[in-house]
């Protein structure tokens, strides 16, 4: 069997990395004020949630994915505006198909060409027209401060669907949660020493957003890790992170560890996430060509292996058909997990808390 012919609901612990969300469900105990909280709030960075309100968005989350078609109509009656200014597949078809999920209506934009900012409209402008087109806004853009810009003037909330090089929320949500499905105990009071999870990160955390934001959202849980080592080539390690990034992660609780060989880690690793790509300015570039997972890596036995995607070389796909593969379990939660925030930013958490 192939991906293509697995339906959205299987329950395939073993293959494609499909462990399911019930067990995920029965860990954490319901508090729906802490997601009665996120009405109306901007989403612009990982910084913003804490440790019981991430706990309630992936309970929220696995109710939806332990069962899909319990949910169509939360949203109904309202509009997202979902605002992509640089290319994108995976998280915007996902944050289209969580509002559809929900019964919603989209607006779409995919090219600022086609927009009055190509005109010369000041993004301001743009953010008012939109207080009055919908109910909520997701915004990509190259431009680190786009979002910025537009928050002041906003009276509908926004989520940062990526801003350049700065900040990319939702991804590392859609990360965390991967991570807890596979090995729910991790949410559970008392975690035993040897239960506790080793992980690499294959990136630059200066210069990817989504390795800012995961590393960032790692340290919410840090009683979760006994170490995240940073797999890292050696022309990067200069700047390898920004000024006080690693210090503010070590206050946090995580132990981080440094390696420029991946293979002489891998066998230790539990979770392994890899990524290549980095937005920078009006394009991307490509980082750690060196390093590249496949079939014959020395994976640890029942270890997983995480990626945001688009892939390249660095990750093979003889991968795609092992129970190493989580990535495309990462990429399906991801729907769940922006189903889950977008409901409560919208004001229609109550509709859903006390559904079972």
């Amino acid at each position: 069997m192939n991906v293509a012919d697995a339906s959205f609901n299987r329950e395939r612990p073993d293959v494609y990395g499909d462990a399911h969300p019930k067990a995920l469900l029965r860990t954490i105990q319901e508090d729906g004020d802490f997601l009665l909280k996120l009405s109306n709030e901007h989403i612009l960075s990982s910084d913003q949630f804490c440790r019981d309100t991430l706990k309630q968005l992936f309970r929220l989350a696995a109710k939806y994915e332990s069962n899909p078609t319990r949910f169509s109509s939360p949203l109904q009656g309202k509009i997202l505006i979902s605002a992509f200014y640089e290319p994108s597949t995976r998280t915007r078809l996902s944050f289209e198909s969580a509002w559809h999920r929900l019964g919603g209506d989209i607006m779409s934009i995919t090219d600022r060409s086609t927009t009055g900012i190509a005109k010369g409209e000041c993004l301001e402008d743009v953010a008012e027209m939109f207080n009055n087109y919908g109910d909520c806004v997701v915004l990509r853009d190259n431009q680190e401060e786009s979002i910025n810009a537009m928050m002041d003037t906003l009276r509908i909330p926004i989520i940062n669907a990526g801003n350049g090089s700065d900040e990319h929320p939702t991804q590392a949500m859609a990360d965390l949660y991967a991570i807890f499905k596979w090995r729910p105990e991790l949410l559970q009071a008392e975690i035993a020493p040897e239960r506790k999870i080793t992980m690499g990160v294959i990136g630059i955390p200066s210069k990817m957003r989504t390795v800012r934001s995961l590393l960032k959202t790692l340290a919410v849980f840090p009683e979760c890790f006994n170490e995240i080592v940073i797999i890292h080539d050696a022309a990067s390690k200069a700047d390898l992170f920004a000024p006080g990034q690693r210090e503010e992660l070590a206050e946090r609780g995580l132990k981080i560890t440094l390696s420029e060989d991946l293979d002489a880690v891998l066998p230790r690793l539990d979770v392994t996430y890899i990524n290549a790509i980095a937005w920078e300015g009006d394009g991307f570039e490509t980082y750690g060509k060196i390093f590249t997972l496949s079939a014959s890596s020395p994976l640890k036995p029942d270890g997983i292996i995480l990626h945001p995607l688009a892939r390249g070389e660095e990750l093979a796909k003889d991968l795609d058909n092992t129970t190493h593969n989580w990535y495309f379990s990462q990429a399906r939660g991801a729907v769940f997990v922006r189903m889950a925030l977008l409901t409560c930013m919208v004001q229609r958490a109550e509709r859903v808390i006390d559904v079972v």
